[in-house]
């Protein structure tokens, strides 16, 4: 079954690595958002289906390949799909699994086929630091948005989420709510404007409740819980203090934004958000960097990659940082923590501090992928040791 997320989730992970009978096929390919360099991603993506045919052919006959390939050709038909790319795409295929993510990082060519699937550059995106997600607010409608430090894009469509109070609500939608409107912006007036009796209005601000109660269970159940990101909350400042008396969501963040998110540019609201989201993430960041120094000075941290894999193996990792554009040739041997490097090319196959990423993860620790120079020592890892 077809599923496309602009974005893998804890969940989408944890059913990819499942056991799936083979063949596993994992495609990743960079995309364009915008021509004329979109027009070659197609060409691209059947280019890489060539080579799971090649590959396919070495084990299995050709109707059966074709079997293998055709929700692969389906997509590739999919007009729609190829104009709405972002910056990567990830493809998986097995008997009754059908996944496709729209990413929002460049990702290196790779068309794989395996006894499961090859999940390492999706646990790499998870493992970015500084993701959030905006739920964008009115009486009468959402957005919800996902960004990280230097993007934010749409969730389109937000999976579960009612768009609009219709949506929500339905017939059970009261017709005085049909005299309520809404307006407001980043200056001059702002606020809503309600025509019409006290019972009235009393019967819209009931609807406004049952609307913000099923917007927040919606994004509390498929979005916040299998994401664990925080949520900056963008609306009036009326409706702040609605949506947070009925919320029960505890990754909602205490600070919000008080604006009209529906007059905004994505780009503009990025910027409204870093304002609040940059001076936090710089605290921590710098909490993050004093305790590996503090460790280090213990014998409790390090940034050798024979020493962090060998703590990895024990599990003594607490906390593991890779920078984001590093990559290292090879794999771990046994379960002693030793490597072997290797001269393959740079397809994310077989990248060594993938492998560590994943044992980490593996044993309990936690692993942040970071922006290089945000990484102490000059490894491009560095790791604190429990013990």
């Amino acid at each position: 079954m077809l599923q496309i997320r602009s974005s893998p989730t804890v969940e989408s992970l944890a059913e990819l690595t499942a056991p799936h009978q083979p063949p596993c096929l994992s495609l990743y390919q960079p995309t364009h958002r915008h021509g004329p360099e979109n027009q070659q991603d197609l060409i691209r993506y059947r280019n890489l289906l060539k080579i799971f045919e090649s590959s396919l052919s070495l084990k299995y006959p050709k109707p059966e390949i074709r079997h293998f390939l055709e929700p692969f050709e389906e997509l590739a038909l999919d007009h729609e799909f190829w104009t709405q790319t972002l910056d990567g795409l990830a493809v998986f295929s097995s008997a009754g699994v059908f996944r496709v993510f729209r990413l929002r990082r460049p990702v290196a060519e790779l068309a794989l086929v395996a006894g499961s699937f090859h999940v390492k550059p999706l646990r790499r995106f998870l493992q970015f630091v500084g993701r959030y997600q905006i739920l964008g607010l009115s009486l009468t409608e959402i957005k919800l948005f996902e960004g990280d430090i230097g993007t934010l894009e749409e969730i389109e469509p937000a999976q579960g989420v009612p768009r609009t109070i219709t949506d929500a609500l339905g017939a059970e939608l009261t017709e005085p709510h049909q005299t309520v409107a809404s307006y407001g912006g980043t200056g001059g007036r702002s606020g809503p404007m309600r025509h019409g009796q006290g019972s009235k209005k009393d019967e819209a601000d009931k609807d406004a409740q049952r609307f913000f109660r099923a917007v927040d269970r919606a994004v509390l159940e498929h979005h916040s819980r299998p994401t664990g990101l925080p949520l900056l909350l963008a609306a009036l400042p009326e409706h702040h203090h609605l949506f947070r008396s009925i919320s029960h969501n505890s990754l909602l963040m205490k600070d919000g934004l008080n604006l009209n998110p529906f007059v905004l540019t994505t780009s503009e609201l990025r910027k409204r958000a870093q304002a609040i989201l940059e001076p936090q993430y710089q605290t921590w960041l710098t909490t993050l960097l004093d305790e590996y120094m503090e460790a280090q000075s213990r014998g409790f941290g390090s940034d050798d990659l024979g020493e962090v894999l060998r703590g990895a193996a024990s599990g003594r990792v607490s906390k593991l940082m890779i920078a984001s554009d590093r990559e290292i040739a090879g794999r771990i041997v046994g379960d002693a923590g030793s490597y072997e490097l290797s001269n393959t090319n740079k397809s994310g196959a077989n990248d060594l501090l993938d492998d560590l990423g994943e044992l980490v993860d593996k044993m309990g620790g936690k692993v942040l992928v970071m922006p290089a120079d945000q990484v102490p020592g000059k490894t491009g890892l560095a790791a604190t040791f429990r013990y």
